[in-house]
């Protein structure tokens, strides 16, 4: 038989109808802990000792032997996710596909090659106004666009493989830090500067220039305005991709005050002097380097990187990668 507990479950009885279980009342009180003691062992109670013990255990909580597994193994914490050695953002990763496909024109009839050169590529001696009865293909729009287009051309793999070699550390944190819309109008600007800077110092050169060194030599000077900064991708305590190229950037004053930017502008502008006074090549090919575009898309990049920077500048007294403890200095 069975009768109805105050649990609302099912307790059996004997034959007059008196429950088999212990002959004490659990109050709502006391809570499921004591009767899961009753459960595990403790059926039967002295009527002078029941006070007692619910005063004890209502004073007390008593551990639920469920809760606790002694015999279990600690688990070991989860491993944290390993960072790629190199991921590149959908920006840059979309300007090395461009330059990629577009120096598929290589499979073009030998004519068709140089017509491109010569429309995209940019010719000082296009702008030179001595020349009234001289027309270049591309017309006047030629005289606009190829400011840009030009840094889109190549000249062979050995050209495009040592220009994305320096994009991806430098390109890499200026796109995460910039953004897709702001990197890709950076790298038109210092292209831009480039060409301005070639243009200036052979007004009269009929070759055409072509690479996109002057932006990358652009995203390199911009990206020196942070990447010595503590936590940034070249310094000695450095984070994740994301947090690194985000960190505050010195100003330009500041940035010209540190020794390590010193020194990388020193061995830049030696090493492109040097390509320049012994007119070394790439690739095997007869043709010089174009070192002044390269200065001049330098240039554009390190002043005109403010305008294009949404992270708050960094304060005066912002610490940087030199010192592990220059952030409690003024």
């Amino acid at each position: 038989m069975f009768s109805r507990s105050f649990w609302g479950t099912t307790r059996p009885t004997d034959q007059g109808g008196r429950s088999q279980r212990p002959p004490f009342f659990f109050s709502p009180g006391i809570g499921s802990r004591t009767r899961e003691l009753s459960d595990f062992g403790i059926v039967h109670l002295h009527r002078g000792v029941k006070a007692a013990y619910l005063c004890f255990t209502a004073a007390f909580e008593v551990a639920d032997p469920l809760d606790s597994h002694p015999e279990s193994p600690l688990e070991p914490p989860p491993e944290a996710p390993r960072e790629p050695i190199l991921t590149l953002p959908p920006a840059l990763t979309a300007y090395i596909l461009l330059i990629a496909v577009i120096h598929l024109r290589v499979l073009l009839p030998p004519e068709m090659e140089n017509w491109t050169i010569d429309v995209f590529g940019f010719i000082p001696k296009r702008y030179d106004t001595t020349l009234l009865d001289i027309t270049f293909p591309g017309g006047e729009g030629a005289k606009v666009w190829t400011f840009v287009t030009y840094s889109l051309l190549h000249a062979n793999l050995t050209h495009i493989g040592f220009n994305v070699l320096w994009l991806l550390p430098f390109g890499s944190a200026l796109a995460r830090r910039f953004g897709a819309v702001r990197f890709f109008v950076f790298m038109a600007v210092t292209a831009a500067a480039g060409a301005l800077a070639h243009l200036l110092t052979h007004e009269h050169a009929i070759a055409p220039m072509i690479g996109a060194s002057a932006s990358v030599s652009g995203t390199m000077a911009a990206a020196i305005r942070f990447a010595f900064v503590k936590g940034s991708f070249l310094s000695f305590s450095r984070g994740d991709a994301e947090a690194a190229a985000k960190v505050p950037a010195l100003s330009l004053w500041r940035a010209l005050r540190n020794g390590r930017v010193l020194a990388f502008l020193a061995i830049w502008f030696g090493v492109n002097i040097l390509f320049g006074a012994t007119s070394l090549s790439l690739g095997g090919e007869e043709a010089s380097v174009a070192w002044q575009a390269h200065i001049g898309g330098f240039l554009a990049g390190l002043l005109l990187f403010s305008l294009f920077d949404p992270i708050p500048r960094a304060r005066d007294d912002a610490a940087d990668a030199s010192s592990a403890d220059q952030s409690s200095r003024v």
